[in-house]
């Protein structure tokens, strides 16, 4: 199997977990924040050094609680490739509607030839209303437990992420393109050019490595796009029997669409938290704190609608779960190494799997700790997995 290493990349902070203080009522300052990214920048050396294939930022604005302090995953990516040797480089995710498709594509391929082809172009829709909107030209939000009425704005949110895929495609695969949509037109009609008009345009640059396309899939309507696109598909925070069902649904539409069918463990990536200790007691007296403190954070905003309610259905919106309901849910895997080993095992047997993203800072967690994590899995949990 081959694994990748993903971080929210939050501050450092002593007083995690489920009490106070309120999400809203964290403030760090700059330099705490800017640590930060130093840190991970470490992290992510650590992580080549160690032998890990892949490692992952996010792109999030505006956070002054700490909690995902890296705005710009690419140009992060870029000094990170400066400093590493093979290990391969992206976000989970960059949120397209953030973004002009063309700007993304210009810059993913910058990153992606400097590194010789060690870029992958992570795309999501996006979690937070509070970044989506003061960066949308087309005042894209998402629907959240904060927004339930939001269902026109998440609607809209899907079309323009829809035509930016398509013209970042269009512009990453072809020497000239043109694209005249409902959002974007490239290039607008008019332009003069040396006597005449601007028809097509060229990117530059573009990749001169095969490159990747990585995708969020969070939700039905997702889920039965992605595959035709032939997006590789990211699978996070659902309970197994969800995660196997969508599993499946991705290779079904994938079939349906190309005419071929995937082996199970193709273009299909799943994200699995993890803690280990040298006792399940202690593995779980560690990880309290960091998960509660992310849950509290993102359960309002709709994050815990991948865990199984008792009825067997998605649980209800704005849900907390403890840490007992993520172990439980295997969305956690939390123990001595043999237990993390039989965790990463029930996945690979049951999805086909053989290359799973690590997530081993939880929020608010020492970077020390991750890199201890991130060594004990290589060395403790690998040689058992066979």
């Amino acid at each position: 199997m081959k694994f990748g290493v993903f971080t929210f990349g939050s501050v450092e902070m002593p007083d995690r977990g489920s009490g106070p203080p309120a999400p809203t009522d964290r403030r760090y300052t700059q330099e705490e924040m800017w640590r930060t990214t130093e840190q991970l920048v470490d992290l992510g050396i650590a992580a080549d050094r160690i032998g890990y294939d892949s490692y992952w930022f996010t792109e999030h604005h505006f956070q002054y609680e700490g909690y995902e302090v890296t705005p710009n995953a690419l140009l992060l990516g870029t000094w990170l490739a400066a400093k590493t040797e093979r290990i391969r480089l992206g976000a989970l995710f960059n949120i397209v509607p953030q973004w002009h498709p063309l700007r993304l594509a210009e810059d993913f391929a910058t990153l992606h030839n400097l590194t010789r082809g060690r870029a992958v172009l992570g795309v999501g829709r996006g979690t937070v209303p509070r970044e989506l909107l003061p960066l949308s030209p087309f005042g894209v939000s998402v629907g959240s437990h904060d927004n339930p009425d939001a269902q026109d704005a998440d609607a809209k949110n899907r079309a323009v992420f829809a035509e930016s895929v398509e013209l970042m495609r269009l512009a990453l695969d072809n020497e000239t393109f043109a694209y005249h949509g409902e959002f974007f037109d490239a290039p607008p009609a008019g332009i003069p050019d040396r006597g005449g008009f601007v028809e097509e345009l060229t990117l530059v640059p573009r990749p001169l490595y095969p490159y990747e396309i990585w995708q969020a899939v969070t939700s039905p309507p997702t889920l039965e796009q992605v595959p035709k696109w032939g997006h590789t598909g990211v699978f996070w925070n659902m309970h197994h029997a969800f995660v196997k069902r969508f599993w499946d649904r991705y290779g079904e539409v994938y079939e349906e669409t190309h005419g071929h069918s995937l082996a199970p463990g193709d273009s299909r990536r799943l994200v699995v938290s993890f803690r280990i200790g040298d006792t399940r007691e202690a593995a779980i007296a560690a990880s309290r704190p960091g998960h509660d403190e992310f849950w509290k954070f993102l359960g309002p905003y709709g994050w815990s609608r991948g865990y199984m309610g008792e009825d067997g259905k998605p649980a209800a919106p704005g849900l907390i779960p403890t840490l007992e309901q993520s172990m439980e849910q295997r969305m956690y895997l939390v123990g001595t190494a043999e237990d993390v080993a039989e965790g990463i095992t029930f996945y690979r047997e049951l999805l086909g799997c053989d290359y799973m993203i690590l997530f081993p800072q939880f929020a608010g967690d020492p970077f020390a700790l991750a890199e201890e994590q991130l060594e004990r899995f290589m060395s403790e949990v690998v040689p058992l997995l066979g």
